[in-house]
């Protein structure tokens, strides 16, 4: 499988896949209805299940669409999420996209133990990002769920992330845990958690992935710094594949700041459901959601070719 390093090639990738069906929680925004009718005119779902009012999400479908979309009317966001996620529980769809719902509903919905999506471990949020500035994707984590990780939630985090990068081709994902600075200190218990996971992949214990740190964002991006800190020998430093932060505060800062001083192109996604679960913000235009959805095709194809094509 070719490795995939832009959102052209990921294109690509989806293009070769079975469509998804998707399953939208709160369709009454134009915002959400023309992302849902790209994705339909670009084949990579086949049939969309949306919630929310009936009435204003059929006015806001284009005759051409319609006849591959379900909408099923609930008239809160609470309601909405639920539906969605009812959907995708039920088997109707294999992916779950946020629409006009607030998150407090949209991931109550998802966890919910009697009627949710999770599979029982910690849901976690990745950005993925192309820049100009960097020659693959980098793909960030924890920017959105979990707001300060422990080692337990650090070591599920990143195995959440396992079948994004086999479906970007990445079999052996280079990891940095990332914290203030390279040297281990007991005051600052980033580096400690750093070390653990160090030594735990090298001892097999997160297969597919290697880890290393402490390393500052720097060195986790750039040879230069690596070289200059001494870490030349270092398999992950310069070519990091995944950033794990420490706190969601550190990795929304930098992944923000990617979109906004980098120029980056990105997409995001929820990993540790039983589906891939999109979390666009509101502000999200089409471009981005399209993103996501991509993310999300190729996560959830590894291993389910047959019921992606069902």
């Amino acid at each position: 499988m070719t490795f995939v390093r832009s959102f052209d090639a990921l294109r690509e990738r989806v293009a070769e896949l079975p469509p998804a069906r998707l399953a939208v929680a709160g369709g009454d925004d134009p915002a959400v209805i023309k992302a849902v009718v790209a994705a339909l005119k670009a084949n990579m779902i086949s049939r969309a299940i949306i919630s929310g009012a009936k009435p204003t999400i059929e006015a806001s479908l284009p005759d051409a669409a319609r006849r591959n979309v379900d909408i099923i009317e609930a008239d809160n966001p609470a309601d909405c999420a639920t539906e969605a996620v009812r959907a995708v529980r039920e088997g109707a769809a294999n992916i779950l996209m946020k629409g006009h719902v607030d998150s407090t509903s949209y991931l109550r919905a998802v966890v919910n133990r009697e009627t949710g999506i999770r599979k029982g471990g910690v849901l976690s949020n990745v950005t993925v990002a192309a820049m100009k500035s960097y020659p693959k994707l980098l793909v960030a984590t924890d920017n959105g769920i979990v707001p300060q990780p422990d080692l337990d939630q650090k070591r599920q985090i990143i195995l959440n992330t396992r079948d994004l990068f086999q479906g970007l081709g990445i079999d052996t994902v280079k990891t940095a845990a990332v914290a203030a600075t390279e040297k281990v200190s007991q005051a600052l218990p980033a580096t400690l958690d750093a070390r653990t996971l160090t030594e735990e992949s090298a001892a097999g214990l997160l297969p597919g992935f290697v880890v290393e740190g402490p390393f500052g964002y720097d060195v986790a991006v750039s040879k230069a710094s690596a070289d200059k800190k001494g870490l030349s020998e270092s398999v992950v430093a310069g070519e990091a594949d995944l950033i794990v932060f420490p706190t969601i505060d550190a990795a929304n800062a930098v992944a923000k700041a990617w979109k906004f001083h980098g120029d980056a192109e990105t997409g995001s996604i929820v990993l540790g459901a039983r589906v891939p679960v999109l979390l666009n913000s509101r502000s999200d235009g089409v471009a981005r959601r399209l993103n996501a959805l991509m993310l999300a095709i190729v996560a959830g194809s590894v291993g389910k070719g047959e019921e992606n094509a069902a």
